[in-house]
């Protein structure tokens, strides 16, 4: 029992890296087994099938997108709109320093480009749910609903702020080398930003508002 549940451990781990590494098509049952020091039968029988362990890999990266989305919701509980931004991206970027946050991206971001069974999961249960918090904040700030297309801009705006501060070789030759200590220093950077642009679109929809009533007043 406890060599079983050791296998499957090593197998989540390694079949983690190497799907985030080369993606899903790419990696064999059999290179997961030899890396894992498993035996090639050893994925059907934990998992049933190649897609069944990809789907459980998927998984614990949609398990930790819905830790970071309730951690930021329960931070911003009845606090302003532009606290609970704030808060949010405190807590993302706490997300972002942890080692294994680059290999779940890179597993995200092959999972977007090569599509498999397991993508609705990741949308419907991890990306989703932040992108709709977020835009009920920027929604409270600005007016009008969170799917508004202004809405939707802000909040890809403040999301793409945040990813490049995820470490990597290119960021790091061009001066964005994040460390654990610049988290509140770069967290508030990107909230002052933030919260400055979404103002600024307010005011601009606002004047939108008021020049379609005059005209229509006429």
């Amino acid at each position: 029992m406890i060599d079983d549940r050791e296998t499957r451990t090593r197998l989540l781990a390694t079949a983690t890296r190497l799907f985030a590494d080369q993606g899903f098509k790419k990696v064999t049952v059999r290179e997961i087994c030899h890396a894992a020091r498993a035996n090639v039968a050893a994925v059907n029988y934990h998992f049933g099938d190649k897609l069944g362990l990809y789907r459980e890999v998927v998984q614990q990266a949609i398990e930790g997108m819905v830790r970071t989305n309730e951690a930021a919701r329960e931070a911003g509980e009845g606090q302003p709109a532009e606290e609970k931004l704030r808060r949010f991206i405190v807590i993302f970027l706490s997300q972002i320093m942890r080692p294994e946050f680059g290999t779940l991206h890179r597993l995200v971001q092959r999972e977007m480009q090569d599509p498999t069974p397991v993508l609705d999961a990741l949308v419907a249960q991890g990306v989703k749910p932040r992108l709709e918090y977020l835009s009920g904040v920027v929604a409270q700030m600005i007016g009008g609903e969170a799917t508004d297309a202004a809405v939707l801009q802000c909040v890809g705006s403040i999301n793409a702020q945040a990813i490049i501060y995820l470490p990597n070789a290119i960021g790091k030759r061009l001066g964005f080398e994040f460390r654990a200590e610049d988290i509140d220093s770069a967290a508030e950077h990107i909230a002052a930003f933030s919260i400055a642009g979404v103002r600024a679109i307010g005011r601009r929809r606002g004047r939108g508002r008021q020049q379609v009533r005059r005209r229509r007043s006429r």
